[in-house]
């Protein structure tokens, strides 16, 4: 399976809120004191996190990316893949099969 056609969706460990242009995921199944971080999204990433529902591939939102923002495909490709990196390493999303 090529990684463009991965789906992934967010845990339900992890809430998020818009505020302003940002997006702050906050991890909700630890104790108080167990949760180490806040984490902050920018526009795109935010954006991304939206789109990630389980339903849509890794393909139709760097597509989204390119259409929504001044951005070449493979600059969106790269950004894309290394945001998915990053919210698997923190618990955001799983893999949606």
């Amino acid at each position: 399976m090529d990684d463009l056609d991965r789906l992934f969706r967010k845990d339900s460990s992890m809430v998020s809120r818009k505020i302003a242009d940002e997006f702050i995921l906050v991890p909700i199944r630890r104790k108080l004191g167990e949760v180490e971080a806040l984490y902050t999204l920018n526009e795109v990433g935010g954006r991304i996190w939206e789109l990630l529902d389980g339903q849509r591939s890794l393909r139709v939102l760097r597509d989204s990316l390119v259409e929504e923002f001044d951005v070449s495909e493979t600059q969106a490709q790269a950004d894309l893949t290394e945001l998915i990196e990053q919210l698997q390493g923190i618990g955001a999303i799983q893999e949606a099969r």
